[in-house]
């Protein structure tokens, strides 16, 4: 696996302008790193900015502020031109798979779209085939319609279709949230399965963190358009830095010798077009205290790093504040 990110986020900022809301800003400074091969979770509640994130991330909006580079060149927003040949490798599975695909066009035509033209002939009908065969359906897919297959069968072939220009990024924003259980683990072994075969980055984004745990190597938490907490995915389950963290940790039902019913977090997600100052998590948070009505710094700590007041040892902590 490279040490070098094949995918850079820094600093990137997302904003709206909504009629009767003003300004909303849906990102409010992120920084990621995704390298070849490495698997990112990005977890938060609906409603935090993960997929604003992930259109800026892929080019299909520009953002506010901040970079984005993919093999170290700066991703170019999608217009109306056809995208840079440099950036056909970054590639994006959708949410939903029933809109993700040409209802009028046949799944070999999709796939074809994206198949480099130095294949011709006999080679592009091979190259299709061999694109259904890694999702794990039959060559005479090709000759069918979206329509005729099921759901989980539709985001295998969004797969096959963001795998024909053999990318090295792939974006997968809420992939398997429209399917049933038994598709979901279908869908989201074979994604994984493909990110290490093929040496591929993937940035998987879902409000599930238990499903991340499993298949993540690094997990990104991300609050109201900000990331709380970056590390390896087995450090920050086991102990995780920041309240809001902890509290999504202590949401998922354990089940074992001593089961566990899921903890609620109290309050919800503030409208970020009023957003808290300084920590925005501090109106929900246990451990508030006035030092959070300030911006937290993000501290570097062994790999990982955590936006919170409570891992800043020159900061103790005195009357709650929220």
């Amino acid at each position: 696996m490279s040490t070098t990110g094949v995918l850079r986020i820094s600093d990137v900022e997302v904003e709206y302008r909504s009629r009767g809301r003003g300004r909303v800003r849906a990102v409010a400074g992120v920084s990621l790193d995704v390298r070849p091969g490495q698997v990112v979770g990005l977890v938060g509640e609906s409603g935090c900015g993960k997929s604003s994130l992930a259109r800026v991330a892929v080019g299909l909006a520009a953002p506010s502020a901040g970079t984005v580079t993919f093999d170290g060149r700066p991703v170019t927003p999608l217009g109306w031109r056809r995208r840079p040949g440099d950036q056909v490798a970054l590639q994006m599975v959708f949410q939903n798979p029933y809109a993700s695909l040409n209802p009028r066009r046949t799944i070999g035509a999709q796939l074809l779209d994206g198949v480099p033209a130095t294949l011709t002939g006999a080679a592009r009908r091979d190259r299709v085939h061999d694109l259904l065969d890694r999702v794990g359906m039959p060559a005479a897919t090709a000759e069918r319609y979206p329509h005729q297959f099921s759901g989980g069968q539709r985001q295998r072939l969004a797969i096959a279709r963001a795998l024909a220009p053999q990318p090295r990024m792939i974006i997968a924003d809420e992939p398997v949230t429209a399917l049933d259980a038994s598709s979901q683990a279908q869908v989201v072994n074979l994604l994984v399965g493909l990110a290490r075969d093929l040496d591929m980055g993937m940035l998987f984004i879902s409000h599930d963190l238990a499903l991340v745990h499993e298949i993540a190597d690094v997990t990104a938490v991300m609050y109201l358009g900000r990331i709380v907490e970056t590390a390896p995915t087995r450090d920050l389950w086991r102990a995780p830095r920041h309240p809001y963290t902890r509290a999504l940790i202590d949401a998922v039902p354990q089940i074992g010798p001593a089961p566990r019913l899921p903890a609620t977090l109290a309050g919800e997600v503030p409208d970020p077009a009023n957003a808290p100052t300084g920590c925005r998590f501090r109106p929900r948070c246990p451990h508030a205290f006035d030092a959070c009505v300030e911006q937290p710094p993000t501290v570097e700590m062994g790999g990982r790093s955590a936006a919170c007041w409570l891992t800043d040892p020159t900061v103790a902590p005195t009357t709650a504040s929220r």
